[in-house]
């Protein structure tokens, strides 16, 4: 009996690497033995009138080749209706999450509105750091991470939220009622704000869309910039000290007397020798090339020596 289970594991081993999971399923093998009662009963019909088994696969090809065709346009259907389904899914989620935003910014506003015309404590006589200005940039940051923009036709509500502000007169520069620092403006709409003399400190504008803002005479100290697309912007006397300005397009933006002081600009594009020239200080600024700033001046000195 040993040598016996010894050549049959041999065997079941040999089978295993040529087919990959080779036992048959409970299903598989119930299928098997209906196809072979089947195929029994068709050589037995086949002797009693002199029909080969060859003659019954000729007959019967035509009809299993129809009912595979058949069993594939089903399946191909119903795997067309299941993408359906989902994508209805998700255009249904999307609406309701796109109504959802809606009723948020609506709903900030009105209370935002609220509190600027209380006759007895409005918004705008409030002083920074008070109560009424603490529960205002609450409001704000909270509405801010309830709005999400994730397709570029969808609307731009943190665009909405502060162009509202600035218009409220809540963020200029001379007197900033409402702190924005690490406010989340991610990807915000901006393209031809009107924002000069806003008060941006520390914000975050991450991938912020700024085309041709108007930006003068605005504090964005500490402002996360980072690949904020600032084409022909307008920024001059603009204060940038700090600001993260990685990977940012500063294509055609103006920079005159445009405060700089240890500004990120690593890997920023756009920016000429006439823009750098331009601003009133960079000094210890990271330059597009990585360089600090003096560095990058002195090798641009270098550079003209060696050429004269």
């Amino acid at each position: 009996m040993e040598p016996e289970k010894t050549s049959r594991t041999r065997a079941e081993d040999l089978l295993s690497l040529l087919v990959s999971d080779w036992r048959p399923t409970p299903r598989q093998s119930l299928w098997a033995i209906r196809l072979g009662i089947v195929l029994s009963l068709l050589v037995a019909i086949g002797y009693s009138y002199g029909i080969t088994l060859w003659d019954w696969i000729k007959l019967l090809v035509v009809p299993a080749a129809i009912a595979a065709a058949g069993l594939w346009f089903n399946r191909q259907q119903q795997e067309r209706q299941r993408a359906d389904d989902w994508r209805q899914q998700e255009r249904a989620l999307d609406i309701a999450d796109q109504r959802a935003q809606d009723d948020a910014l609506q709903a900030y506003l009105d209370q935002m509105s609220l509190m600027l015309t209380n006759k007895e404590r409005p918004l705008r006589r409030a002083q920074p750091g008070d109560d009424l200005s603490v529960v205002a940039r609450a409001r704000t940051l909270t509405v801010l991470t309830k709005l999400e923009k994730k397709r570029k036709l969808d609307k731009d509500r943190k665009g909405s939220v502060l162009q509202f502000l600035y218009e409220s007169g809540l963020i200029t520069k001379d007197r900033r009622i409402l702190d924005l620092s690490k406010a989340d403006l991610f990807m915000a709409d901006l393209y031809w704000a009107k924002l000069s003399e806003a008060n941006l400190h520390g914000v975050y504008l991450i991938k912020a869309n700024l085309i041709q803002a108007d930006l003068v005479k605005a504090d964005l100290s500490g402002a996360y910039l980072i690949e904020a697309d600032l084409i022909r912007a307008d920024l001059s006397e603009a204060n940038l000290s700090n600001a993260w300005l990685r990977h940012a397009n500063l294509s055609g933006a103006k920079l005159s007397n445009a405060r700089l002081r240890h500004a990120n600009l690593s890997s920023a594009t756009g920016l000429t020798d006439e823009q750098i020239t331009a601003a009133r200080t960079l000094e210890g600024a990271t330059m597009p090339n990585g360089q600090k700033y003096e560095d990058w001046l002195k090798d641009k000195e270098g550079r003209r020596e060696d050429e004269e």
